[in-house]
């Protein structure tokens, strides 16, 4: 019951740490990426919780974080939906990896792969789901001409995906990596002790 408690405890720190990430900070890089896609570090803490407690912890981080941002939703749960997906795959497929093989080189393999699941999940995602939504929403071809402009529809989603979606995704799962790899190590001492005594 007490470890029971204390694992618990240990989700929930993560969970809102979280959260609190994903609204701050938050902003875009206008010169850089259309305006829709902002900067997020929400999926910090969730790849950080499945290194401390496991697939399974990193994956309730995720899903508590959801759940929280689900009432403030302003797309109709469909950027939610696609956030969940990439921090889902990228938080097991990291974890995974490192529970397999808790060295500092399996930790540096775990990330390398969860940056690439985030890269290729952000991609099929936008392609998939989010940009066929909010095409019926709003112009992005003409948010995307700010970035790109020779963009129109016939190459737009070619250029948004490698040109936009790629290099945003690679920038923030690698600044998230570093970080990760920096700080990991002190976390997970603090981690192990009981929180519940």
């Amino acid at each position: 019951m007490k470890k029971s408690l204390d694992y618990l405890t240990k989700v929930g720190i993560f969970s809102a740490l979280s959260t609190i990430l994903y609204f701050f900070p938050k902003f875009p890089l206008p010169f850089l990426f259309p305006s829709f896609l902002e900067i997020q570090f929400s999926n910090l803490p969730a790849v950080l919780g499945g290194f401390a407690l496991g697939p399974v912890g990193g994956a309730m981080v995720v899903i508590i974080r959801t759940l929280i941002k689900l009432p403030s939703s302003h797309t109709a749960y469909v950027g939610e939906l696609g956030d969940f997906l990439i921090g889902i795959s990228t938080v097991m497929v990291s974890s995974l990896i490192y529970k397999f093989n808790r060295t500092k080189k399996g930790g540096v393999l775990a990330l390398i792969g969860g940056s690439l699941t985030w890269i290729i999940v952000a991609m099929l995602v936008n392609w998939l789901i989010l940009i066929p939504f909010y095409a019926s929403l709003t112009d992005v071809v003409g948010t995307c001409s700010k970035i790109f402009p020779n963009i129109n529809e016939q190459n737009f989603m070619l250029l948004y995906l490698f040109g936009s979606v790629l290099p945003f995704n690679l920038l923030l799962s690698v600044v998230v990596s570093i970080v990760i790899f920096l700080v990991y190590k002190r976390i997970s001492n603090i981690f192990k002790k009981d929180f519940i005594h």
